[in-house]
């Protein structure tokens, strides 16, 4: 029969399975076919040998792309190593948890570490930062138990207009001292909850995060109480409603920073001088939920109202919640570091991960970028900016689909 017409039925997607494949590297050698055939006391034959890169990773068989897709794995889809080595295997590659975990530490240490300092120092500059910190357990931390928690902290930059900065950074406490040393330089406004840890930073004007705040009240309004506006709890929520919804309205406006605070203080303000008046008036009970709240309110007045004095200070902390979020649903899987260096690695990592999520690019491609480059202790800040996830040749490398 013939062939007399054609309709499309469907659209399907069909997946290939990733494959591996070992590439044996060999270097070739020359010599001049001129001075091979001189006389042998006339001259002496030349040799040249072709150019060989450096391993990745002395004395091992890994690859920028193996060490990338298990970085990839671990800190983007939150898989532990373990698991990954069963994944290996599967592919007929025996790679067990250990040699995972060196292949991540040493390139974390050795190449990710000039570029995270670099991005370090970049944090410095800026005018308008935010941070938060979340619990990790170590195992083998020198001097303490396996119990006791450790800290990762993330600190970032704020609504500046200028390309986003995301760093993790691992401590054994929570001691204020830690945020003190690693934003030592900076003069400006940080956004954070109001842990008074962060109390100690000199020329610093700290902006306290609305949805805290909020989020107290919320937890205070009775079980069935949310829309009984009688109930001060849930007034207190509405307080703070209005005034996320003025920040929603500003941004769908697409205000600049200097047509936002005009904005906050024609339509903030009131609201927040009837909060404040409102708050003064209440009586809580003791112990209670709504006098946690209460207390948290007041205690923290100057902080919650900072955000008035400058367009680019944030209103709440979500930024930083939102980047620290994929370490904590990371930490459920993998539920440990095992030692100081691999807690450090994961920080570093992280930051790597992080920052390239915030300037929309392919997290493989660019780990496995800065894998194939290898950034080093020797490069400038100007030849690591070429490195970093902003600029134009990475950019576009490293975005779309792998």
């Amino acid at each position: 029969m013939e062939v007399i017409g054609r309709e499309f039925i469907r659209r399907e997607f069909r997946f290939t399975p990733a494959k591996g494949e070992v590439v044996n590297i060999y270097r070739e050698t020359a010599k001049c076919p001129v001075c091979s055939e001189a006389p042998a006391m006339e001259k002496a034959v030349s040799f040249v040998k072709a150019h060989v890169p450096e391993a990745l990773i002395p004395h091992s068989y890994a690859s920028a792309s193996a060490v990338a897709w298990t970085m990839y794995q671990k800190y983007a889809n939150s898989m532990p190593l373990y698991r990954q080595g069963q994944d290996w295997k599967q592919m007929g590659v025996t790679l067990n948890r250990a040699t995972l975990a060196d292949w991540i530490v040493y390139c974390a240490e050795n190449y990710f570490s000039p570029l995270y300092d670099y991005f370090h120092r970049e944090l410095i500059k800026r005018q308008f930062l935010m941070a938060d910190e979340t619990r990790v357990q170590v195992l083998k931390e020198p001097g303490r138990n396996a119990e006791m928690d450790s800290f990762m902290w993330l600190f970032r930059t704020g609504e500046d207009g200028s390309p986003p900065i995301i760093l993790y950074k691992y401590t054994q406490t929570r001691a204020g001292f830690n945020a003190a040393d690693f934003l030592k330089g900076f003069k400006g406004y940080l956004e954070t909850d109001c842990y008074q840890g962060y109390n100690s930073l000199p020329e610093v004007k700290r902006c306290c995060c609305w949805a805290h705040l909020r989020r107290y009240f919320v937890e205070a309004v009775p079980k069935g109480k949310e829309l009984d506006y009688s109930n001060p709890a849930a007034q207190g929520v509405q307080y703070c409603n209005k005034l996320f919804e003025y920040e929603r309205q500003s941004r769908e406006k697409g205000h600049s920073y200097e047509q936002r605070k005009e904005y906050r203080l024609k339509k903030d303000k009131p609201v927040l001088d009837a909060f404040w008046e409102w708050v003064s008036e209440q009586s809580p009970g003791k112990g209670t939920r709504f006098e946690k709240a209460v207390n948290y309110a007041q205690n923290h007045k100057a902080g919650f109202m900072a955000y008035l004095e400058d367009g680019r200070c944030s209103f709440s902390n979500n930024l930083s919640e939102n980047a620290i979020r994929p370490f904590t649903v990371g930490r459920r899987n993998w539920l440990f570091s095992d030692t100081p260096k691999g807690a450090e690695a994961s920080a570093i990592v992280y930051t790597m991960v992080e920052m390239a999520k915030a300037h929309n690019l392919n997290i493989y491609k660019y780990l496995n970028h800065l894998l194939e480059h290898l950034p080093g202790t020797k490069m400038t800040d100007s030849e690591l900016s070429r490195l970093a996830p902003w600029d134009p040749d990475v950019i576009s490398k490293c975005s779309g689909a792998m």
